[in-house]
């Protein structure tokens, strides 16, 4: 793997560069090992002081990488062509670099510096006092609400976002013991890639605190409400006792979570962590590649300064225009990096788009598109020839007996 390094090195020093931390560390390596995600089916040291005359040779690198670009390597790696959530998105060499120089202490008893460094760093974003890692997002948001106590989910009366008065009608006040008083309110953002408004949220806030009820925020997207430009970190996080974000959902790391609020509720909640099996003794190797993705990808502030998020939001607005210009319809507006496709606007059904799709080489996931920050051209230009192929439909009777079904879920179905 010695010639093979050379690359992921460059690509660790320009990352180290724009993350605005010292390259000196690197340069002292002379070598940074590409790791081993694939057979390599040569020895590259051996062929390649004969590549000018070797054509056989050539096509064998050739094929190496292009293996490896098959693994992480951005908008040439497997997400490339994968619309069917940000989820997908494929760790970076930044991030395995980050890996490889982690620490391996105990996070069970606060001592590995990565995780600290990153909880830190982000409830400094959040303007939050503090914060605790945990492995996904379900994770963060059951700690969050055992934390705080838990209400059962209610829809939005307007389709897009929970308002201040489906608060006033479900909600339970006043200590009468026949009944069950809510302690807890509990908001998504986004809620499928659409945004509640800073100002229906401090109303919400504020009727809690004059009704004694906690606040809590799935926010595991809420990196791309900010990226949006509706508001900071901070400004959303000051309503709520407790918020989780993700860090593999639009930031691309391959796993983690992160729950924001109080010493006191923090402190709480490592208690409630522990008790469902979320205890980490060696954390770093998770939560260094965490830090890249809030760094790199979301950005170095609470505003998401530098940040990547907006380029898929562009692109999302692309992928509507390139929709409703040959007659689609969307079902709600697009305002972050998710499309919802009204199918039925081109007369068309899930399983023939997904059917579609996949001979185009793509992988969606029925009428809900999410771009990513390594999404490529060649990917938008595919989706453009599909699209095309289903206007080109129109009226041919491609609607079958499954397409009902699919649209019964609604916008607020079980996708991640």
């Amino acid at each position: 793997m010695e010639v093979f390094g050379k690359p992921l090195l460059r690509t660790a020093l320009a990352e180290a560069a724009k993350l605005g931390r010292s390259t000196g560390p690197y340069k002292t390596i002379k070598y940074l090992p590409t790791p081993r995600l694939l057979p390599v089916p040569l020895q590259p040291t051996v062929h390649l002081r004969s590549l000018h005359s070797s054509l056989s040779v050539m096509s064998t690198l050739d094929k190496f990488q292009a293996d490896l670009a098959g693994t992480w390597l951005g908008h040439r790696g497997t997400a490339a062509f994968d619309l069917r959530s940000d989820i997908m998105t494929t760790p970076t060499p930044a991030m395995l670099f980050a890996v490889q120089q982690t620490t391996f202490l105990d996070d069970v008893y606060q001592e590995d510096t990565t995780t600290l460094d990153l909880e830190a760093h982000v409830a400094s974003l959040t303007g939050k006092e503090d914060a605790l890692f945990v492995l996904s997002g379900t994770m963060g948001n059951q700690v969050s609400l055992r934390t705080l106590l838990t209400q059962p989910p209610h829809v939005p009366s307007n389709g897009v976002y929970l308002t201040l008065e489906d608060i006033k009608s479900k909600v339970v006040l006043g200590d009468d013991v026949h009944s069950c008083p809510t302690r807890v309110i509990s908001l998504e953002n986004t809620l499928d890639g659409l945004i509640t408004p800073l100002d229906e949220i401090r109303k919400i806030s504020g009727f809690a605190r004059e009704n004694d009820i906690r606040m809590h925020c799935d926010g595991a997207r809420l990196w791309e409400v900010v990226a949006s430009g509706a508001g900071s970190l901070h400004d959303y996080c000051q309503y709520f006792d407790t918020v989780s974000l993700c860090f593999s959902k639009g930031l691309g790391a391959p796993v983690g979570s992160i729950v924001v609020g109080s010493k006191p509720l923090i402190k709480q909640a490592r208690w409630v962590r522990k008790a469902i099996g979320g205890g980490l003794h060696k954390s770093g190797i998770v939560t260094a590649a965490a830090r890249v993705a809030v760094d790199v990808t979301f950005g170095k502030g609470p505003n998401g300064e530098g940040g990547l998020l907006r380029d898929t939001h562009a692109t999302a607005k692309r992928v509507e225009k390139m929709w409703t210009d040959l007659g689609g319809k969307v079902l709600v507006p697009v305002q972050t990096n998710m499309i919802w496709l009204d199918l039925k606007s081109l007369n068309s059904s899930t399983p023939r788009f997904i059917e579609l799709a996949k001979e185009a080489g793509l992988k969606v996931n029925g009428q809900r598109i999410i771009t990513h920050y390594q999404i490529g051209e060649e990917t938008i230009q595919r989706l453009g020839g599909v699209f095309e192929k289903m206007a080109a439909e129109k009226g041919t009777g491609n609607l079958d007996g499954n397409h009902g079904e699919v649209e019964r879920r609604g916008i607020y179905g079980n996708n991640s």
